[in-house]
């Protein structure tokens, strides 16, 4: 048959097309005998925890110390994250202030936030300097810069240059933790002292006003302030009286800064903690005989760790929460908070 005859070309044409269809068709089974795709390994990844003992539970070993209290010297040390947090990214090149950085709360969302990408200005008492140096190191570690600031926040001028000494240091501020906090038990209010009260007051809220106010002048649209409030703005407890009057002012304060500060693009938020184990509890926090069950009254029958509301400010500082504000988000182990 001549090789220019249509109908001879079509039937080739058409002969190789059903070839090639009916191999298609006919051999997956034995390719994928052949060579198998490669299955994905199942990570290593967080395992179920049950969150009952994830961590110490009390009875806690009998301690004191001396306001305001070091981590280093408790019994259990609490755990902020040192060893567990891991980063993802979230806070690549943010700029943040935490008041009362060194220990407790303020340490762990130091450690997260620097894991995460954010360089960390923070405050602390002079005292404090054992447990910041820590702090420092392992900001560092992660390979962002450590601020470490001393002083007192309960004078004016120095939440002032507290707050323009962070942002020079780093270019810029756009996270502001108001976290730093004082806490005394004493059973009966005739025995609160005017001197206590004013100290309270001073660290919680004073500090906590002057210290935002002075922030708005470098808080870009972006920013987040996030406050730590407290299960006592809602189910006080009778022996911390003052204490509690305070927090229940930070959550007050948060949800209206919250409406205030929304047209510039600034998100204001709050944590409200139940009994977490920080150095605020041994140091004059918590009665000598009722620390070693500190947070055993809690459902799940221990206090919290630090650690265990790291990613609480780190949802509250990252873009993953733009649409909260003037919220308090509460961690509390199952009784009381918002």
């Amino acid at each position: 048959m001549p090789p220019d005859d249509p109908d001879a070309s079509r039937r080739t044409l058409m002969g190789g097309l059903s070839a090639g269809l009916f191999a298609a068709l006919a051999t997956p089974a034995v390719a994928q005998s052949v060579a198998p795709p490669a299955t994905a390994p199942v990570s290593d990844g967080p395992r179920l925890s049950d969150p009952r003992n994830a961590y110490p539970r009390p009875p806690f070993p009998a301690q004191q110390q001396d306001p305001p209290g070091l981590a280093g010297a408790m019994d259990p040390r609490p755990d902020h994250g040192e060893q567990s947090y891991r980063g993802s990214r979230k806070l690549v090149g943010r700029k943040a202030l935490i008041t009362g950085g060194d220990s407790g709360i303020g340490r762990a969302a130091a450690i997260a936030f620097a894991r995460e990408g954010a360089d960390v200005a923070f405050n602390y008492l002079p005292v404090e300097e054992p447990d910041a140096r820590e702090v420092v190191r392992l900001i560092e570690d992660a390979g962002r810069k450590a601020i470490p600031l001393p002083g007192d926040i309960r004078d004016e001028a120095f939440c002032t240059k507290l707050v323009a000494d962070a942002a020079q240091a780093m270019g810029g501020l756009d996270i502001l933790v108001n976290n730093a906090a004082k806490q005394r038990s004493v059973d009966h209010l005739q025995d609160i002292t005017t001197e206590q009260f004013d100290a309270v007051f001073k660290t919680n809220v004073y500090a906590m006003f002057w210290i935002t106010k002075a922030a708005l002048a470098h808080l870009p649209p972006g920013a987040t302030i996030i406050n730590t409030s407290s299960v006592n703005a809602y189910d006080p407890s009778p022996n911390i009286v003052d204490y509690a009057m305070t927090k229940g002012a930070i959550m007050i304060f948060t949800k209206a800064m919250a409406k205030q500060l929304a047209p510039q693009g600034i998100r204001v938020n709050a944590v409200a903690p139940g009994p977490i184990w920080t150095p605020l509890q041994p140091s004059g926090g918590q009665s000598p005989d009722k620390l070693p069950k500190f947070g055993a009254d809690t459902p799940l029958g221990r206090p919290g760790q630090p650690a265990e509301l790291a990613g609480i400010y780190v949802l509250l500082a990252s873009p993953d929460s733009s649409f909260a504000t003037g919220q308090v988000y509460g961690a509390v182990g199952g009784r009381g908070g918002p």
